[in-house]
Parts: structure tokens; sequence; C-alpha cells
């Protein structure tokens, strides 16, 4: 094997680089926070919420965790101005994400929630507070605190996923790299720089978020 890598393109591409940076970073915080917020409130509805809502909940759940996400990504920037509804690449992409993450992260917390002792409802009840109440006083926190290390990983998992919104010409990483390679013909070293830039991100993702967990849950942290 005779090829020569060269990796010279990287002094006159770089802005490129940190601009898709950027834009991945503001995509997974968006994302992660609407999102984890969109999954607190489905959980809430499936475990504790009227028939009709679980219903509607649950609906939402299965088509999202059971369809691709460049489709709903897709359905969400090419679909939705059909209907008068007309979107930015980085809005589409952000609301793609958000509509993905609160469904899978639906299902981790209420997961969280299914396992709390029937103690602590019954505790908050007695103090009569609404079955909301006892949700945000007394489940939320502990049920968050169990499930933090598979809500962490799936946030990772949606960062990484984000690579698909390049199809939609929003200028994330993958986009940075696409269109170096295009320019440059260099799509190995493209492609190379962009894994290790997706690991770095994954890394320090994970590692921001397990210091995250250890501030809003300090038994974790002291454990």
């Amino acid at each position: 094997m005779n090829y020569q890598f060269e990796f010279g393109w990287l002094f006159e591409y770089y802005p490129q680089i940190l601009k898709g940076i950027a834009i991945t970073l503001e995509l997974i915080a968006m994302g992660g926070v609407a999102g984890i917020s969109l999954g607190i409130v489905c959980a809430w509805v499936r475990a504790l919420g009227p028939a009709w809502a679980r219903r509607i909940v649950a609906a939402y759940v299965e088509l999202i965790r059971n369809t691709p996400f460049l489709i709903q990504l897709f359905f969400i920037f090419f679909g939705l101005p059909s209907l008068g509804l007309q979107l930015s690449e980085l809005q589409a992409a952000n609301l793609a994400m958000v509509v993905n993450l609160g469904a899978y992260s639906s299902e981790i917390i209420r997961a969280g929630i299914q396992a709390t002792p029937r103690g602590q409802f019954e505790a908050g009840a007695s103090l009569a507070m609404s079955p909301f109440e006892t949700f945000r006083h007394v489940v939320l926190v502990p049920s968050l605190e169990r499930i933090w290390p598979a809500l962490s990983s799936q946030v990772v998992i949606v960062m990484l996923g984000s690579a698909v919104v390049s199809q939609i010409a929003a200028e994330d990483l993958t986009f940075a790299a696409n269109f170096i390679q295009s320019r440059t013909f260099r799509a190995f070293e493209a492609y190379i720089v962009s894994t290790a830039v997706y690991l770095l991100l994954a890394i320090l993702l994970r590692q921001v978020l397990t210091m995250v967990g250890g501030l809003i849950f300090p038994r974790r942290a002291a454990r």
C-alpha cells in the first residue's frame, strides 16, 4: 500500500471544523436539555397520568422508537413545510433531536419511576400531596438518580446520531468533513479527523454528564 497521508489541509479548513464542532455542541446542548425535559413529562404521563394521555404518549414513544432517526428528520424538514411550518436546517435538526431523545429518555425515566417503592407514593398521599406534587417532590429525583448512567449513555448516543443532520445541510461536524473531502479529495484523512473529534466529544460529554450527576445527586458522588 503506497497511500500517503496528508493533513496539511487542516490549516486551511480548521475554521469549518471549529464551526462544525460548535454546531454539534449547540445541537446536543439544546436537544439534551429539551429532550430530557420532554422525557420527564412523558414518563410521568405514562406512569401516573390519565388513561387517555397514557395512550397518546405510548403511541408517540412507539412511533419514534420504531422508525429511523433519519426518516424523522426528513419528515420534519421536508414534510412539515407542506403543513405550513417552515423550519431552517438547524431548527429542524434541533426539533428532531428533541423528539427523538424525548421518546427514548421517557422509557428510561419510566423504568426509574417504576422502581420507586410504593411506600414513597403512599407517604406523599399521607401528606395531602397531589399525584403530580408527589412525583415532583418525592419520586423524581430518586428516579433520575437510579437511571442517570443509562440516561447519560442515551444522550451520548443521540449526540453521535446527530451526524445525520448533515443530510439536510445543517453545518455540523459531519457536514464539515463532507465539505473538506469534496474540496481536497482527501476523504480518508477528513473522516479520520472527524472520527477523532467525535470520539473526543463523546468522552468529554460523558465526563460532563457524570459531573452533573454528582452535583445533582450528592449521594451518587459520595459512593
